[in-house]
């Protein structure tokens, strides 16, 4: 077949899987976490690198929650191809990507991550409980406005410190995790918060998952490198991040022990740290006739040696999914493998 002919036949494929429009873009654009961004700009640069010709992927840290609803918006040239997550989508999610006409979307689980509550090296604050986190940083605790300035106040047994912890903002997928893993367990745990959730559960997730606006908690954006930066200066804070910043930063921050466990990578890898989470990214299938790169870069995301346990991300800080579930998600990404709407809760 001659260029032009594989030129025509290109086009009118894309026009067919991209309604009304011909994809004149042929570089893959990603969107999303800030916590998957350096994992998926090392991908990106490698891909870029060994495929040329195709360009290396434009990735943007936008944050999860942002990132979904650049994801969703649409089918064509100026909608993101790939959404990364550092939570799992949401049913209110999959609903606006339908309305938007983005039906069939392939989830691919590409590692795990752990929340750290990390701050300096020189700060005495060590070890926490997940029922201090919340009572020092929830907005209104068991319902109640939150007082506390330190965390002696929180805790007899913890330092004097004022409670200063910086961290992402509501639209972030760690932020959701934060309040859902290290947040809600303890506030669940009050027999009346038990019993509000059966009967009202939006007031209930408020009450739990909640924030401080009067200075305690300090939204520092989506920039995870901005944190470990005020960690530096001030070292009576707190910081919320994704482990691999942790890990990156290890000469002068210090992770803190949660319920007795530190954040290493063992800890994380067999979800004995609390904060342990799936990472994930979202292909708009739709988009893969039109943009044949977006195959290439999702078989160089899944091999071995690029997130399995010796893989160049795992240097980097991810933690490796369990081999079953590595497999499942290496199927789903070469079969593109649409995400049954029923499965997302």
């Amino acid at each position: 077949m001659l260029n032009r002919d594989k030129l025509a036949v290109a086009a009118v494929l894309a026009a067919v899987l991209v309604p009304g429009q011909a994809m004149a873009r042929t570089q893959i654009r990603a969107v999303g976490s800030s916590t998957v961004y350096p994992f998926a700009t090392a991908v990106a640069e490698r891909f870029g690198r060994t495929n040329p010709a195709a360009g290396a992927p434009i990735i943007e840290s936008t944050g999860t929650g942002a990132g979904m609803k650049l994801f969703c918006a649409g089918v064509g040239e100026r909608f993101p191809d790939i959404e990364n997550a550092s939570r799992r989508i949401k049913a209110s999610e999959i609903k606006l990507c339908a309305a938007n006409g983005v039906t069939a979307i392939t989830e691919v689980q590409v590692g795990l991550d752990g929340i750290a509550l990390a701050t300096s090296k020189r700060s005495p604050l060590d070890a926490v409980t997940t029922r201090d986190i919340y009572m020092a940083i929830a907005k209104t605790p068991f319902g109640k406005p939150n007082k506390a300035k330190t965390w002696k106040d929180v805790n007899a047994k913890l330092p004097p410190l004022p409670i200063r912890v910086y961290g992402p903002p509501p639209t972030s997928g760690t932020r959701d995790a934060f309040g859902e893993l290290l947040m809600t367990p303890p506030c669940e745990a009050n027999a009346s918060m038990a019993a509000l959730k059966g009967s009202d559960e939006a007031k209930f997730k408020a009450i739990c998952t909640a924030v401080r606006e009067d200075g305690a908690y300090i939204e520092a954006g989506e920039n995870d490198n901005l944190i470990v930066q005020k960690l530096e200066a001030n070292p009576g804070t707190v910081g919320l991040f994704g482990y691999s910043y942790l890990e990156a930063n290890q000469d002068q921050l210090k992770g803190v022990t949660i319920n007795g466990v530190a954040p290493t990578y063992d800890t994380i890898a067999s979800f004995r740290y609390p904060g342990a989470r799936p990472l994930y990214l979202y292909v708009k299938n739709a988009h893969v006739g039109a943009i044949p790169a977006i195959r290439g870069y999702l078989a160089e995301f899944t091999k071995e040696t690029t997130w399995g346990k010796g893989g160049y991300l795992v240097r980097r800080g991810l933690i490796a999914s369990p081999d079953a579930i590595r497999a499942r998600s290496a199927a789903a990404a070469r079969a593109l493998t649409p995400l049954a709407p029923g499965a997302i809760k």
